[in-house]
């Protein structure tokens, strides 16, 4: 799922730059390994600090982004990481394009070949898209792309050569050459250069490269932000994962997406405590609604109605007497999370959040435990005296419009997380991100 939101705050890059020296000869990786280490950079933002009358909208803080070559001679092009999506798309211009800044140019590429309507990729391998690929006037695969925040982009289906780090392999990929990108801030859109759609479908990059598995592991700091690992992920020093097996329904369904990595809530614990929610709630109904995603492209997680609301009322309950709580009642951070605490710094300094209740996400064979700071998000430039707000980072689905629950990259951090397309599973397991990006010789 890409939920890739405008910053209306500081908003934090993670860049992935491929650093490697391995060289290969077939179009298939499924035998390599590759390291690619994260890297933060800070958007400079608003800094008037006025307190927000209405509703925040949603918006997405983080991005995994990655820099490759594309085309022939090579163009150097930054594309969003999306777990949660298929199709890879860049944002195309032609020569004549005033502002060609990090966009791909088809027309300098010998390699570039657009896909017709007629072709069996356009017309069979397009099936998961959300809206039906067509034909253009000029009898080629049309493709138009919706997300969550209201974005699209739409443009034709296209195979180029995609050269990853200093490989000698040409792997020509079907992708989208995008000619409109639009959302609801036109600034940040033409920021936005392209997307690496990393989900089960056959068009993503991951099943079109071969990769047997891939894992990443976010630490959250500056120091040390992170890696993604692309490739097999057996080392002798890590921490054995827990797997939790990946959930399919061939039967297409109204609201369940069958190329996400899906896996099965079974529960949720507040400081150990199981709340008290029906099996029922937390499985796919009839229409696919209710399926349980682990999303690369969401920030934060976001759960259904009745669930959110449980789990807000036990955290509620639990911090009672501890934490006082920011009572706005028609502020809504991000339109999503509208459970919030005022915080003073010399409690932020004295440990606090540290001392917040555990929350724990469980799943079959496997669960996640957030604790500490990624519990809490201070909203930026928003003070109440000298106090700052903070947000419990758990939101409700219903608000979104979205009929899923959302495991976004905010609740993984300092998680192995494996995705094991081979054996249909996810592996999971806590580490110290920066240990082990040390042990792969990415750490400081």
């Amino acid at each position: 799922m890409h939920l890739t939101f405008h910053p209306l705050f500081s908003l934090l890059l993670l860049i992935l730059f491929i650093r490697t020296n391995q060289c290969f000869s077939s179009s298939s990786y499924s035998s390599q390994t590759l390291v690619l280490p994260l890297k933060t950079r800070i958007t400079p933002t608003d800094n008037s600090g006025h307190r927000p009358t209405d509703k925040l909208h949603f918006h997405h803080n983080v991005t995994l982004t990655v820099t490759l070559t594309v085309g022939t001679p090579p163009q150097n092009i930054s594309m969003v990481i999306d777990t949660g999506s298929e199709l890879s798309w860049l944002r195309c211009n032609r020569t004549s394009n005033p502002n060609p800044v990090n966009n791909f140019d088809p027309t300098l590429s010998s390699s570039y070949s657009p896909i017709p309507c007629s072709s069996p990729t356009c017309r069979t391998r397009t099936r998961d898209f959300l809206i039906p690929a067509s034909c253009d006037s000029d009898k080629l695969c049309h493709a138009t792309l919706s997300y969550a925040d209201a974005s699209s982009s739409e443009g034709n289906l296209a195979a180029e050569i995609f050269h990853i780090g200093n490989s000698t392999n040409n792997s020509s990929l079907v992708f989208g050459c995008m000619g409109s990108v639009s959302g609801s801030d036109p600034e940040e859109d033409s920021k936005t250069t392209g997307l690496l759609g990393m989900n089960r479908g056959s068009l993503s990059f991951i099943s079109q490269m071969g990769f047997p598995k891939f894992s990443y592991c976010i630490s959250g700091t500056d120091d040390f932000p992170g890696f993604l690992l692309l490739g097999d992920s057996n080392f002798t020093w890590l921490t054995p994962l827990n797997y939790t097996p990946l959930i399919r329904i061939s039967t297409p369904l109204p609201y369940f997406d069958r190329v996400a990595y899906t896996v099965q809530l079974t529960g949720i614990k507040v400081n150990g405590k199981l709340l008290p929610i029906p099996k029922s709630v937390l499985v796919p109904d009839h229409t696919g609604a209710g399926q349980t995603m682990v999303d690369s492209g969401t920030q934060f997680t976001f759960l259904l109605g009745p669930v959110y609301t449980a789990l807000r009322t036990e955290f509620l309950n639990q911090t009672n007497g501890t934490l006082t709580v920011y009572d706005e009642p028609d502020f809504v951070f991000q339109g999503t999370m509208d459970l919030c605490y005022l915080i003073s710094p010399f409690r932020i300094r004295t440990g606090i959040l540290h001392r917040l209740p555990s929350v724990s996400l469980v799943f079959e064979g496997a669960e996640i435990a957030v604790s500490g700071q990624p519990l809490l998000y201070r909203v930026p430039h928003l003070t109440v005296g000298n106090d700052s707000v903070y947000c419990f980072t758990f939101g409700n689905s219903d608000l979104m419009g979205m009929e899923a629950y959302v495991i976004g990259h905010h609740h993984q951090q300092n998680m192995w997380i494996e995705f094991d397309l081979q054996r249909s599973r996810i592996g999971l397991a806590p580490v110290q991100c920066d240990v082990s990006g040390q042990r792969l010789g990415i750490g400081s």
